[in-house]
């Protein structure tokens, strides 16, 4: 997707968004990887790594918080992802963010 084109945001049910998990740890894995393969001090090339990362994830409609910490928007909230974790495990509602993060049950 052509930088500056604006990305299509998805609604994911939970199966939709486990289902999608594997691809997401996948290539979060390889990036962090990279960023970890360049050293203390990786500069403009862990953030290339970075960048196209996170644009990878925005092309196929999720949404991208933070270094490593990917939500799926399920309409109501986000059920929300941070790499290593093994597992969708947590949601939290639009207006809570990160720090409002619960266990899904």
């Amino acid at each position: 997707m052509p930088r500056g084109e604006p990305h299509r945001k998805r609604v994911f049910s939970y199966g939709e968004a486990a289902a999608r998990l594997p691809e997401v740890q996948r290539l979060t894995e390889d990036a962090h990887r990279q960023v970890e393969a360049l050293g203390p001090q990786p500069g403009q090339e862990a953030d290339a790594v970075i960048t196209e990362w996170a644009e990878g994830l925005l092309a196929k409609g999720l949404e991208v918080k933070g270094l490593w910490l990917v939500d799926f928007d399920n309409g109501s909230g986000y059920y929300c992802w941070q790499y290593p974790e093994p597992s969708l495990r947590h949601f939290h509602s639009y207006e809570d963010g990160f720090q409002g993060r619960m266990p899904i049950q």
